[in-house]
């Protein structure tokens, strides 16, 4: 599987050379960075909550070494789309000291095939393949592997040409995000490419990606992930999602989101935290969910989104992205009163009316790859620079 030319030393792949995953599973053939931990998977059976935390969002190999050749060999799951084009194969992006490096993808794998007009998805098995990272310069360096941020992926086996050890902390401040699938990445580039990814690069704080794709739903489960995980700043995008499952309505969306801030707040009560509404979405400012795929777009071999909702429909409570960016902004501002770190932002600052003729969301819901970048510089802007929403734990203010 892996060539002979080097000298080659395996290096077993443990919890203090990732970052980014909450939990490492051990699996019959490795390891399987997870973004939710075992006590909240155990209390959904989702398989979209399933497959969303399983994909390494934001998760990244970070080790000190000398090494001038890197292999990674890992199993990824690659998803098919039945009527829809190819999708490309993961991407992994190589930073050393901080910079790009490199970048490449792993053929072969498990294989999941969605059908969407009927519902079903089916697995096949598939063979590890081996991503490669040669020429290197021999002087100490602390290396990233960022893992696609779109693909499950177990971790087989790490070679390297000279030892590894952990990389030590940065330093910086850790922030800890919770979004959708725009969040999760969508069709962004490249794992460093995410608007997230972006955002925490230009702003020098480290990362945790807890975006899941379909599944920003103000599930307890989540909440207490984000409870008990450990952050400087924190983040929420809220609606999109809510809107495409048609989940709940007004009634139940309010007392919903002050459950999830309530139980973030039992482990954070003083962190920055930063409530963010939805993008600008044209297909659901006025109209309700449910989303559904555009059967007639897919028989052109195109993967477009319609909404099934009706307009009229908002009177009896249902949600559309205006109605949860007003009750967010006003759920915030009642809030605040006593919590003077929490901070809202809408999300149209970060891709709003102005940026559709330009920068249309391909398929009616999700950004693409230069969409992801303004949206990551746009978020560094307005959360991490001096004065920003987030900047005052780094910056040492009192709120």
């Amino acid at each position: 599987m892996h060539t002979t030319e080097y000298d080659w030393i395996t290096t077993p792949i443990t919890a203090d050379l990732l970052r980014g995953a909450l939990e490492l599973e051990h699996t019959a053939r490795g390891v399987l960075p997870h973004r939710l931990p075992a006590r909240a998977r155990a209390q959904c059976a989702d398989a979209q909550l399933a497959m969303a935390e399983s994909q390494p969002s934001g998760v990244r190999l970070v080790f000190r070494t000398r090494a001038t050749a890197v292999e990674l060999d890992t199993l990824p799951t690659k998803r098919v789309y039945v009527g829809a084009p190819p999708r490309p194969d993961g991407v992994y992006d190589l930073l050393v000291d901080g910079r790009p490096a490199g970048r490449g993808s792993v053929t072969g794998g498990d294989t999941l095939t969605v059908d969407m007009a009927a519902g079903t998805a089916t697995s096949r098995s598939g063979p590890v393949g081996t991503l490669r990272f040669t020429g290197l310069s021999g002087a100490v360096k602390d290396v990233e592997i960022w893992l696609p941020h779109n693909e499950t992926t177990e971790l087989v086996a790490l070679r390297t040409d000279a030892p590894v050890e952990p990389a030590p902390a940065t330093g910086r401040p850790v922030w800890l995000h919770h979004g959708s699938s725009i969040s999760h990445g969508s069709d962004a580039a490249s794992p460093t490419t995410t608007w997230p990814a972006l955002a925490a690069a230009l702003g020098g704080v480290e990362l945790v990606n807890l975006g899941l794709g379909g599944s920003a739903l103000l599930d307890p489960f989540t909440a207490r992930a984000l409870r008990d995980t450990p952050a400087d700043l924190i983040s929420l995008k809220i609606g999109i999602n809510l809107v495409n499952t048609d989940l709940m309505r007004l009634r139940a969306f309010t007392p919903a989101v002050h459950g999830f801030l309530d139980t973030l707040r039992e482990g954070h009560p003083t962190t920055p935290l930063l409530v963010i509404s939805p993008i600008l979405c044209p297909l659901h400012e006025d109209t309700p969910g449910p989303s559904v795929p555009d059967l007639g777009a897919l028989a052109t071999g195109q993967l477009r989104f319609r909404a099934a909702g009706d307009p009229a429909e908002r009177a009896s409570g249902k949600l559309t992205l205006g109605v949860i960016r007003d009750e967010l902004a006003r759920i915030v501002e009642q809030r605040a009163a006593e919590d003077p770190h929490l901070h809202h932002l809408d999300g149209r600052e970060l891709y709003g009316e102005a940026d559709t003729g330009e920068l249309p969301l391909p398929d009616g819901l999700h950004p693409d790859a230069a969409t992801h970048r303004r949206m990551g510089e746009r978020f560094a802007e307005v959360a991490f620079t001096p004065g920003g929403r987030l900047s005052g734990w780094m910056s040492g203010w009192t709120y």
